[in-house]
């Protein structure tokens, strides 16, 4: 399991070894560093899990019980170990999560290829968010087809998707919603999950220039800010190139903290075939972490203002909760000035273009100069408008964002 930090992968591990196994058996290598001597001798993974079940004063038994490796990029012997597991003790169940697991995927000497698979995990989207918030919300949407979705209804949902602008989906920020629906508590925990993320940075500055990943990472509210928020060099420093920020941003994409989406030349299949490596956005992983690190204010959310920011808002929020729902990552269309459609998705052979408006002025210049000249299959405009299909596009409610796929087939 692999995901940014404070994702919720540690709970959902022992949840799971809690739901399917007799015992769970738990490690991290963040917390006791020592576990890696076990490592050290040699790679034999019989030899291993009776060391590890000793730790426990208890025997391991295959099948069941469940070892869980926690922080296993703390330890690169242990995440290539698990080679020898899959093809010597694979009897032995066992799960690994790591915050910065995607920093090791080009490193073959630790991370063993084509032996283990590999599950993203992500903050909760919005979906999930309500079944916590108001599970009642979250039914009534299941049991009802988009165009049936009253207004009273309606208007309960697009409230509550403000509340995740403000709260986002990170399992404590959420947790704390539900418990005191006091958002200056969430405000803090966001604050110091900030701090959090950065002082990553300065841990791991002997693999990586620590100092610029931290421009690129305080440049992302600046870069969204400007019109087609497209990433400049410029704005993380007065005359910076490429060359100096590369393996910053591939640093910070590969650790999950911040999505990245290429721009493409042509709106075709295979979308990827025509990215254009150089030109790209990055986005927060969360959009509550952007809206605090934005300083947009809660009143200008709540009471639905028109404020500068609001569209990169919306913009982050969809790509959140689209990325988890295709193969292929969403793209945006860019081929002239003046001339952008937000997102491009594709779903197996068919190209989607998705317009994101923040309110309910749905007008656009370049989703409809698009539509024109592409005339696609299905073009999605999302809004604060209600579920509506016309000859050409479908209006989704932007608390339908997580159903894309699902729409999609109806």
């Amino acid at each position: 399991m692999k995901g940014a930090r404070q994702v919720g992968k540690t709970w959902l591990m022992k949840e799971f070894g809690r739901l399917n196994y007799e015992k769970t058996f738990y490690f991290s290598f963040d917390k006791a560093e020592e576990l890696s001597s076990v490592f050290d001798k040699d790679k034999d993974p019989f030899r291993i899990i009776e060391r590890l079940g000793t730790i426990y004063n208890d025997k391991i038994e295959p099948e069941k019980h469940l070892i869980i490796f926690d922080e296993i990029q703390e330890c690169p012997k242990a995440l290539n170990a698990l080679k020898y597991f899959n093809e010597e003790a694979n009897e032995y169940h066992i799960i690994a999560a790591g915050s910065l697991l995607g920093t090791l995927l080009a490193e073959p000497m630790s991370y063993p290829v084509g032996k283990v698979n590999l599950l993203d995990i992500y903050p909760m989207d919005f979906e999930e968010f309500l079944g916590a918030i108001q599970p009642d919300l979250l039914k009534y949407i299941d049991e009802t087809s988009p165009e049936e979705i009253i207004e009273i209804q309606h208007t309960k949902l697009i409230e509550q998707y403000h509340n995740y602008l403000i709260v986002g989906g990170l399992p404590e920020c959420v947790s704390c919603w539900v418990q005191e629906r006091n958002a200056g508590t969430v405000a803090q925990i966001q604050k110091e999950l900030i701090e959090l993320y950065e002082n990553d940075f300065a841990k791991h500055n002997k693999k990586v220039n620590a100092s610029r990943i931290l421009l690129v990472f305080r440049s992302l509210v600046g870069q969204l800010s400007k019109e087609n928020e497209k990433f400049i060099y410029g704005c993380v420093k007065q005359g910076a190139r490429a060359r100096e920020f590369e393996e910053a941003i591939e640093w910070l994409v590969s650790s999950g903290i911040v999505l990245r989406i290429y721009d493409v030349t042509k709106p075709e299949h295979p979308i990827k075939a025509f990215e254009d490596l150089s030109s790209f956005k990055l986005f927060f992983f969360d959009v509550g972490l952007l809206k605090y690190s934005a300083g947009v204010s809660n009143r200008d959310i709540i009471l639905d203002t028109g404020f500068q920011f609001k569209g990169a808002l919306t913009e982050n929020y969809v790509l959140q909760q689209l990325i988890p729902q295709f193969d292929v990552s969403p793209h945006y269309y860019s081929p002239a000035q003046n001339y952008e459609v937000d997102f491009i998705i594709q779903n197996e052979s068919d190209i989607i273009p998705v317009e994101c408006k923040a309110g309910k002025n749905i007008l656009s210049a370049s989703f409809k100069r698009y539509r024109k000249e592409q005339n696609p299959n299905l073009a999605i405009r999302f809004s604060e408008l209600p579920y509506k299909r016309q000859e050409d596009i479908v209006n989704v409610p932007l608390y339908l964002a997580g159903r894309v796929k699902v729409l999609e087939k109806t």
